[in-house]
């Protein structure tokens, strides 16, 4: 059975901060292709100066526009709806709301920290606009993919208020499987030892370990994106994953021909000038080595790389030494 509505939702949507918007904005134009305009991204609002690639509408969705509610596109191939939503008059009822997710899901937010407040109420905030959308639509077929535990609330408040709505929920990696190896622990050499419930104790995730566990354990689905993470899934969050779905991207995505290397000679002039700006004489001759995702020291492999450009650096500084001193002896002896 075909949905005739697909609904989804991440803290990335129009906010491009690491990997998933760009999985979610490279398999936009396919989504649309066979589901056109019937895909609609729910976002956070954070105004146009963060969601640069959000284009408001007056004519999308018409008809339906709830308070603190923006309805536009999202400018990336296909150029599908968005929906960027504020939660600003939840912080008033946040307690209640946490409360209430103890009491009927057993979600432990008393020992929330940083990012966990915001990121849950952003996603109470999804499964009310949705919801609502869903009734303006006159209550079609609808499903709700959820990616990563900022969205787990979305999945709950939906299976409580409005369960038409199938839900379905991705993990891209755990989040204590995340902490776990970003604080040097042999996440893969000792798998088997590691409880998800007592490491979130020892690392301090209770709460959005929680959060997570109790969306996999109570979406429709439950999907992640690769066979090493669905062992993590069934090991640490008790719950094997329905389905594993690879990311992909979109043919095209890398750009081909005279468009590749315009797009080359943009991308190394930016670093150049990044360079210099920060105090390196940058020459347009120089080889430039670079990384980008999100700030994990150890996940993301930037220790790795690091220590590769110091080990590079003392190599070169070793060679330029032999050198020197082979040049120096050639000399004497002449």
């Amino acid at each position: 059975m075909q949905p005739q509505y697909i609904f989804e939702t991440s803290w990335e949507v129009c906010n491009r901060v690491g990997g998933i918007y760009a999985v979610l904005s490279t398999r936009a134009a396919s989504m649309q292709a066979e589901h056109k305009d019937k895909v609609v991204f729910f976002g956070p609002d954070f105004g146009d100066h963060s969601n640069l690639t959000f284009k408001e509408s007056k004519t999308v969705l018409k008809g339906w526009r709830p308070k603190g509610v923006r309805v536009g596109r999202w400018q990336v191939p296909g150029n599908p709806i968005a929906v960027l939503l504020k939660w600003d008059e939840l912080w008033a009822e946040k307690d209640q709301i946490f409360g209430h997710m103890w009491e009927k899901y057993g979600v432990q937010s008393h020992a929330a920290y940083g990012d966990y407040d915001e990121s849950c109420l952003f996603a109470y905030a999804v499964g009310q606009v949705a919801e609502s959308l869903y009734r303006h639509l006159d209550m079609p077929t609808t499903v709700m993919h959820c990616n990563e535990w900022q969205t787990a609330f979305t999945i709950l408040y939906l299976r409580e208020h409005c369960p038409a709505i199938g839900t379905l929920f991705t993990t891209h990696a755990t989040s204590i499987g995340r902490s776990i190896a970003g604080n040097g622990k042999p996440l893969y050499d000792c798998f088997d030892g590691f409880h998800g419930d007592q490491m979130a104790q020892e690392l301090n995730m209770v709460s959005k370990h929680s959060a997570e566990k109790k969306a996999a354990h109570y979406a429709d689905c439950f999907t992640t994106v690769s066979n090493i993470t669905a062992r993590e899934c069934k090991q640490l969050l008790d719950k094997p994953v329905d389905i594993v779905t690879p990311n992909g991207f979109e043919q095209g995505f890398v750009p081909q021909g005279k468009d590749f290397e315009a797009a080359r000679k943009r991308a190394r002039n930016t670093l150049i000038s990044l360079a210099r700006a920060k105090g390196i004489d940058a020459q347009g001759t120089d080889m430039l080595i670079g990384t980008a995702g999100r700030f994990e020291w150890k996940n993301k492999g930037i220790d790795v790389f690091l220590e590769s450009l110091t080990r590079l650096g003392n190599k070169t500084t070793q060679d330029y030494t032999r050198l020197h001193n082979h040049k120096s002896k050639s000399s004497l002896s002449s």
